[in-house]
């Protein structure tokens, strides 16, 4: 990489730094805001991927106030295991997302600090909690329409994201023959043809192509394409190192073409495509106010999820490609809405014109491009190498 762009690289990281600090101390409770304005709630899947880059920021005010974070949400989970969307309010209930990245967060936190049983009461009951989690009593975990972080976008049945979650936090707490069973799960087919066979189980490989499904639930699912949830399936192992290779290629070569039809004007793929349009059969009437084509859930570029997929191409050995799109993603944290920042960390971009979206310092946004500096930067991917370990390993 040349030296200009590992400047400009190092400066977003600092002000990375700075964003984080100004949000660790918000109104409520004194728990983070979720972005340095707007969203001054401590939301707790936000706060629980920022740990990814405070984990490697080796900044003590940081893992100070993740520490709190983590034993507020374990003194508000409820009385059969679930952890709450708001860090502070343990009646707001109801996300599938927020029990899953608490535990894989906690087995982060352990990883960073060698406390290797923290908040174990805690852990016990949340791990009790995923196990009512699936409706066939297997290994997939299931979960209804909205409720993990896509609050706009339709989906149902065994969402690939939650489930590379789960699977991550197995590795990472030591659970290994069920991270074995629920790996073998998701590497079988979805199921095609309209009819379900007898004692046949969904899975999430697509025929004939590269990446995994966004969703599958008995003969139904979707074959459009989730960014974040096929990053954490290359970060963890799920996809195996041809999978990875062929996926990150087909990526590649659709935001290429995405570029040419102009329905992408930034050099980083959006976070779900193709997006759906109005004359799509998956098309929702809400999606009209909410989420637009190249729009928030419907393919806008998020900045976080970026930063998994530059973590992701690490992962995959792609080391030039990977210094190439965190260029890319520097570029686009400079940007803001209001014109007065410097580096502006915005939730989530518009794909055909790049347009700045969302709230500004958003707290994820600057976490995550900590952690896709560290894996450019060290050529190995913390937290994520041990998982891909373990998943080599149980193939032998």
């Amino acid at each position: 990489m040349q030296p200009a762009n590992w400047q400009k690289i190092k400066e977003a990281q600092k002000a990375a730094i700075e964003v984080l600090l100004h949000n660790a101390h918000g109104s409520y409770h004194g728990l983070p805001r979720t972005a340095g304005w707007g969203y001054p709630e401590p939301y707790t899947r936000d706060l629980m991927f920022s740990i990814l880059g405070i984990g490697v920021s080796e900044n003590q005010k940081l893992l100070d106030s993740i520490r709190k974070v983590l034993k507020t949400l374990s003194a508000n989970q409820t009385s059969h295991g679930h952890i709450p969307s708001l860090v502070h309010d343990k009646e707001d209930r109801g996300s599938s997302d927020t029990t899953p990245l608490f535990l894989l967060g906690v087995g982060i936190f352990r990883k960073v600090t060698g406390e290797h049983d923290f908040l174990q009461d805690a852990v016990r009951k949340a791990l009790t909690w995923m196990e009512f989690q699936s409706p066939s009593d297997r290994y997939l975990v299931a979960h209804q329409p909205t409720s993990d972080w896509r609050d706009e976008q339709w989906m149902t049945g065994y969402g690939l994201y939650v489930n590379t979650i789960v699977y991550s936090y197995l590795r990472l707490l030591g659970k290994h023959e069920k991270a074995n069973l629920m790996c073998k799960e998701m590497r079988k087919f979805t199921i095609t043809g309209g009819i379900q066979p007898r004692h046949v189980h969904e899975g999430f490989v697509i025929k004939h192509k590269p990446y995994f499904a966004f969703w599958s639930y008995k003969i139904h699912s979707s074959e459009r394409f989730d960014l974040l949830g096929n990053s954490l399936a290359i970060l963890s192992g799920i996809a195996s190192p041809s999978r990875a290779e062929k996926m990150i290629s087909w990526i590649e070569d659709e935001c290429a073409e995405m570029a040419k039809s102009d329905e992408l004007a930034v050099d980083l793929p959006p976070n779900f495509f193709p997006f759906i349009k109005p004359e799509d059969p998956d098309w929702l009437p809400r999606y009209k106010l909410y989420n637009m084509p190249g729009e928030y859930h419907n393919g806008g570029i998020w900045p976080f999820v970026c930063g998994l997929y530059v973590a992701a191409l690490v992962a995959a050995k792609r080391f030039e490609l990977a210094g190439e799109k965190l260029v890319a993603l520097t570029n686009i944290i400079k940007k803001s809405n209001s014109g007065n920042l410097e580096f502006g960390f915005n939730e989530w971009l518009k794909a055909q014109n790049g347009k700045t979206m969302g709230q500004e310092w958003q707290t994820w946004s600057a976490a995550l491009y900590l952690y896709a500096v560290k894996c450019v930067e060290e050529k190995r991917t913390p937290f994520f190498d041990i998982i891909r370990n373990y998943s080599a390993e149980s193939k032998l």
